[in-house]
């Protein structure tokens, strides 16, 4: 049977070369990144720091910007937990279509800090209302604020409209936080010339290993922030605990990676998402696509979303798997299978909910045409 992996925006493969590197570190660098005082620990400790090197390079930062944290979970936590506890912000800018991480850790920082939260209007096809956002910055100028926002939208893909967020931000002294897991290794992205405060970052996102990333945090904020996990003086004293080294490798292995192959595959992945979108019009008449997901310029290559119409069938992900198709209904961090994603449920017509299921197509770096002729003909299966 023919399989096909559609789900990259859940998880990618590791690269064979990432997986080497990983054997490689584990095997031989025995030390403490932490323990100088001996060649072993040193040794391990050149690990870690060019690895970082590596990463601010290729984003355009300083290798003090950068910290590694376990994911991208963790990451958002650290950006959006310290910005309330050490920088003093008090009212919080965002939206809706966040992902779980940002959405439950604004709602549990509200509450147990009384910090006040506003959510920017959006439209059916999930495009921020940019007056609203202005409207609510200049309603709260008098509070420390931030701004959080995803660049790419995990399950609808819409690219955020960075340069329109950064000037507002200046404009009335906010902070900006985005949530970049999605595009970190999936495109190029240069700190340099976007006036981001903070951004997060995760390894298997971009054909690493699960559970590892990194924050980057600009120098001139790192150095007000305090320790959310306290016992030692690991990544600048912002995070204590030892550097899971194997892991750190093997992400900064899967970036060098992705970003000396960027124009070539961002390519690929827009011609499979080209012929999946015709492959798709062709067996489903009028067929809906989710936010900008189909639109060529203003969604990230590597997500597809569209409603299926069918009853609701809540093992319609489970049929596709028997068949040998991966796919999803969104994030993987809401994995109720009777439960459509908020994401969806914000930008579609409860009409249109009755009537159809959501499906999340991801593309990767291994896919290849042959994958997308799998699940049309999947598709057209269960449709008979």
């Amino acid at each position: 049977m023919k399989r096909a992996y559609l789900d990259n925006a859940a998880s990618t493969p590791i690269r064979n070369e990432v997986v080497k590197v990983i054997i490689h570190t584990l095997k031989y660098s025995l030390g403490n990144p932490s323990s100088i005082q001996h060649s072993y620990g040193r040794e391990t400790r050149s690990i870690l720091e060019e690895s970082r090197i590596c990463i601010a390079k290729n984003i355009k930062a300083s290798p003090s910007e950068i910290i590694f944290t376990s994911g991208g979970t963790e990451a958002n936590n650290l950006v959006l937990r310290s910005s309330v506890l050490d920088l003093g912000i008090r009212h919080i800018i965002t939206s809706q279509l966040e992902h779980p991480s940002v959405l439950q850790t604004i709602l549990d920082l509200s509450i147990r800090y009384k910090i006040s939260v506003d959510f920017i209007s959006i439209d059916k096809k999930g495009i921020l209302d940019f007056n609203n956002m202005e409207e609510i910055l200049r309603n709260n100028i008098h509070k420390k604020i931030l701004v959080s926002l995803m660049y790419a939208n995990n399950e609808i893909g819409n690219l955020l409209e960075v340069d329109k967020v950064v000037f507002l931000c200046k404009k009335y002294n906010a902070y900006f936080h985005s949530d970049t897991i999605q595009v970190i290794g999936n495109l190029p992205i240069n700190m340099e010339k976007l006036s981001f405060d903070f951004a997060t970052a995760s390894a298997h996102k971009f054909y690493g290993p699960k559970g590892v990333g990194f924050a980057f945090i600009r120098n001139n904020i790192l150095k007000k922030m305090k320790p959310l996990i306290t016992g030692g003086v690991q990544e600048y004293g912002i995070r204590s605990g030892t550097e899971n080294i194997h892991g750190i490798a093997g992400l900064s292995e899967a970036f060098r990676l992705s970003c000396c192959t960027f124009t070539r595959h961002i390519k690929k992945m827009q011609d499979l998402k080209s012929y999946c979108i015709s492959e798709l019009k062709k067996i489903i008449p009028n067929i809906i696509f989710n936010g900008l997901s189909s639109h060529p310029d203003k969604s990230i290559p590597s997500i597809l979303n569209f409603l299926y119409p069918t009853k609701k069938d809540y093992l319609l992900y489970f049929h596709l798997d028997l068949m040998g198709v991966a796919v999803s209904k969104g994030s993987s961090c809401n994995s109720n299978p009777k439960k459509t994603s908020h994401v969806i449920q914000l930008i579609t017509d409860r009409y249109l909910l009755n009537k159809t299921m959501p499906i999340r197509i991801s593309f990767g770096i291994f896919n290849e045409k042959g994958d997308i002729d799998t699940l049309v003909e999947a598709l057209q299966k269960i449709r008979k």
